[in-house]
């Protein structure tokens, strides 16, 4: 290891900062392509456009269920005779 510029002091000195946690991991940086954070932007932003896009279909649906649940009510109230309430 002296070949490369380590030296038994050196191993001591990084033994003890390891010990009294004096080494973190904060001082390692991560191997790997670095996060971009306009294409994490992007991909929030397809991801809440087809939630959006989703929740458009299914107000559609349920518009379309309250519209034709009118219909039959106005051809229910049609169909049957309006009842007279006696007075009493």
């Amino acid at each position: 290891m002296r070949r490369e510029g380590v030296y038994s002091s050196s191993l001591a000195t990084w033994r003890r900062q390891y010990a009294a946690g004096e080494l973190s991991d904060a001082t390692v940086t991560k191997r790997g392509p670095k996060a971009d954070p306009a294409r994490a932007e992007l991909k929030q932003l397809a991801l809440v456009t087809h939630e959006r896009d989703r929740l458009l279909v299914q107000l559609r649906n349920a518009q379309l269920v309250i519209d034709v649940q009118k219909k039959v009510a106005a051809l229910l109230d049609q169909l049957t005779p309006p009842t007279r309430f006696a007075s009493p």
